[in-house]
């Protein structure tokens, strides 16, 4: 059996919805005063949640926190098999760290490009020209990339539109 099995690909349906109970996560972050990105890590069944992470700061990234949780509580084969959903295009250390966890599959609502596009060069958000797809090309794993999603992309990124401008 190989170390890496084919994963089932989630529906559009379900994507859409994992990405906007994402986005209920980045609301609550930004509602916190963090920025406003939120994570979901959820089970090959394509439905249960097993995990959920708002942003913390510029390094404790949504993502990246809800990986490492999840390495920790997951053994590796059965992260295979899951999806980290994510509001943003995870960067490259958020994508590394899905890598290193064995998450086989990753969908994100709005590109990082999109994403300067709205904040600029905002300080706090000095996004990298680094697409996720082009990290995990680079490694040994066949790990599947859904993103950007046009259907809720205008809702993910209004949170970001009025966070990165009041701040």
């Amino acid at each position: 059996m190989s170390l890496y099995p084919q994963n089932s690909a989630p529906s559009s349906a379900s994507i859409e919805k994992q990405l906007l109970r994402a986005n209920d996560i980045a609301l609550a972050s930004m509602s916190a005063g963090r920025h406003p990105f939120g994570a979901t890590l959820v089970a090959p069944d394509h439905e249960t949640v097993l995990l959920t992470q708002g942003n913390i700061d510029s390094v404790n990234h949504a993502e990246s926190t809800l990986l490492r949780a999840a390495a920790a509580r997951f053994d590796a084969s059965y992260l295979w098999g899951c999806t980290l959903y994510t509001t943003v295009e995870p960067c490259a250390m958020c994508t590394a760290t899905a890598y290193w966890a064995n998450v086989g599959t990753i969908a994100y609502g709005v590109s990082e490009k999109a994403l300067l596009d709205c904040t600029g060069a905002h300080p706090e958000n000095p996004t990298m020209d680094l697409p996720c797809r082009d990290v995990v090309s680079r490694g040994q794993k066949p790990i599947s990339v859904y993103g950007p999603i046009d259907a809720v992309q205008e809702t993910l990124l209004a949170p970001h539109t009025q966070f990165w401008r009041a701040s």
